[in-house]
């Protein structure tokens, strides 16, 4: 075996690489800088833990999170490996501590935020201790067309230099084509080598359901996932306190996290989630980038994101163990006029409101899609792919009939009112509502209305928003948000375009997406996580840094009776051998016996 695959084995416990990571850490070993766009879950951290802990010398991880820098640092010292970092999380000592074992030279990877690397005497500090190797986490966020963006982050080119150009990775999962550029720019001093991995999350189970009445769509979906650790975002800190009241009230262990609380409030907020099982977090965007905890089963959103990068993102903190997770999102109409006033507000040029209008629009398209929804995602970052069969689409959940009809309805309304009017309006006419607006323009006498008298308002706002996200008909935010027909909406009135649309009053239902323990004990298994739960309590480290779920899934499988049957165990380094396999034997020894007994 090569060094780098028997350091794989024996150190991590795995005993091969992932598809898209073994020519990643050839290059890093080869001293190649490189950019490397892989999905999350992908493995990416491996990708430069491996190459720090086989070369000489010490590797700086820029990172964007202490959440996630100590979560890292924990598992590399885990599994034997000299790592610290430098942060504001840390105690005074713990900072003194780590920057001298960097100077002693007994430190294979110093992690660091980027704020820290931009204070004044870090230059010098790195130059003294021989960095010979630069690691950037969330790579993105060096770009000011990514959705993330760190200014700092810009510091790591004068780094490189200061350094004497050395080697630097670079890491990320989400990057479109102008992101990548940026990145290439600002981080190396000649193009990098890039590998593209693709964006497909097969085993994150997609759904997409317009909002009505999100509170109870939220408890119901819950209901599917008791027990199970996920992540619920809003966009608002308000929403986060009335969905987290409301989650609580109903028996639900949730915990709010959002910009406006103590810093002490979130971070014991960010370890409750990390350490504990079945810990449900109410969050805005403020939470989750580089947390890095594996068993996240599921990530709902109460509101529409802003662009479908951080959609893919934001997704992406589900199931990074590789087992079954869900994503549900809800939507409203309401949502997307609000994102298109705040661009057409902000004081962005021209051409960055028009990548953010393409951007939201593009998003609307995925929620309203009749296609597989993985299929349009992964379209949108370039990549070709057939229909998944783990999407609410796919899965028959969304049931759509031929719409020509009903759209050329919504789209005469809008012409026949002359195209200045709002959809509740428009809805109104066709309903055949009168009222002041109504008698005030003479619309109870056109043709159109009362022609969807038959169909409630509710779905109408549906079949609109399908229009919309079709190309249809556009919406003018800074005109009372009048609606017009396009190019594409006349062909369907002259009847060349056929059109279809979600059958009127079906919204999708996921299945739950339960984690695959057929040839488990399910006994032993839970035997197993309460032995984790309590080593991590005693080590003051999150469960998943001593075993992640897999790993106790295949224990539980196989029931391993010595060390060598620990060994053939996904995830079980020689570290953690002499660490924890006496433990775990010895609790798979005594459920085999009473198991006998009974």
């Amino acid at each position: 075996m090569t060094e780098t695959l028997t350091t794989l084995r024996d150190t991590f416990g795995f005993d091969g690489f992932r598809s898209g990571q073994e020519e990643i850490v050839d290059a890093a070993m080869a001293g190649e800088d490189l950019l490397a766009i892989m999905p999350t879950g992908g493995g990416k951290s491996l990708c430069f833990q491996l190459p720090a802990i086989i070369r000489d010398g010490l590797t700086v991880v820029v990172s964007p999170l202490i959440a996630l820098m100590r979560g890292q640092v924990a598992q590399m010292r885990e599994i034997g490996v000299a790592a610290r970092s430098l942060s504001s999380g840390n105690t005074s000592e713990e900072n003194a501590l780590a920057m001298t074992e960097a100077e002693d030279g007994a430190l294979d990877m110093l992690y660091l935020s980027p704020e820290r690397l931009a204070r004044h005497g870090m230059k010098a500090f790195l130059k003294r201790i021989g960095v010979t190797m630069i690691a950037v986490d969330e790579a993105h966020c060096v770009s000011q067309w990514g959705h993330d963006f760190r200014p700092e982050y810009r510091m790591i080119g004068e780094v490189r230099d200061a350094l004497g150009g050395v080697q630097v990775l670079a890491f990320t999962a989400t990057a479109d084509e102008l992101t990548r550029k940026d990145i290439e720019d600002k981080l190396f001093a000649a193009k990098p080598r890039t590998f593209l991995r693709g964006f497909d999350r097969p085993n994150i189970s997609l759904a997409m359901t317009p909002r009505n009445n999100g509170k109870k769509q939220l408890l119901d979906f819950l209901a599917q996932h008791k027990g199970e650790s996920g992540i619920i975002y809003c966009q608002s800190r308000k929403r986060v306190e009335d969905t987290t009241d409301h989650l609580r009230k109903n028996g639900i262990n949730a915990l709010a996290y959002h910009a406006g609380l103590d810093p002490q409030m979130r971070s014991n907020t960010q370890d409750t989630f990390l350490r504990e099982d079945g810990v449900v977090v109410v969050a805005t965007v403020a939470f989750g980038m580089g947390i890095d905890k594996p068993d996240v089963r599921f990530v709902f959103h109460m509101d529409l994101p802003k662009n479908i990068e951080g959609y893919y993102q934001e997704i992406g903190r589900g199931g990074r163990d590789g087992l079954p997770a869900t994503a549900h999102l809800l939507y409203g109409m309401g949502e997307v006029r609000q994102y298109r006033q705040w661009i057409d507000e902000s004081d962005a040029g021209e051409d960055q409101k028009r990548i953010e209008r393409q951007k939201l629009t593009a998003l609307v398209g995925l929620c309203e899609t009749t296609q597989c929804r993985r299929t349009a995602l992964l379209g949108y970052f370039g990549e070709a792919a057939g229909g998944c069969g783990n999407c609410d689409i796919c899965r028959g959940e969304v049931e759509t009939i031929d719409g020509t009809v009903l759209a050329q309805k919504a789209l005469s309304v809008i012409l026949r009112t002359r195209e200045i009017f709002g959809m509740e309006h428009l809805i109104t006419v066709l309903r055949g509502e009168r009222n002041p607006m109504c008698d005030k323009h003479g619309h109870a006498d056109l043709p159109t209305f009362g022609v969807g008298a038959d169909i409630p308002k509710t779905e109408w706002r549906s079949i609109f928003r399908q229009v919309y996200a079709a190309g249809y008909a556009s919406v003018d935010v800074e005109n009372y948000s009048r609606w017009t027909v396009t190019e594409e909406g006349w062909k369907v009135l002259r009847g060349q375009q056929a059109v279809t649309l979600r059958k009127p009053g079906k919204t999708a239902k996921t299945r739950e997406a339960g984690i695959d323990m057929s040839d488990a004990d399910a006994a032993l298994f839970d035997d197993l996580k309460s032995l984790r739960r309590d080593l991590a309590k005693e080590r003051d480290v999150p469960a998943y840094v001593i075993f992640a779920d897999r790993t106790l899934i295949e224990m539980a499988s196989l029931a391993p009776i010595d060390e060598n049957g620990l060994r053939d165990v996904h995830g079980v380094g020689e570290k953690k051998i002499e660490r924890y396999g006496a433990a775990f034997l010895g609790r798979i020894k005594q459920h085999k016996q009473r198991s006998a007994a009974a």
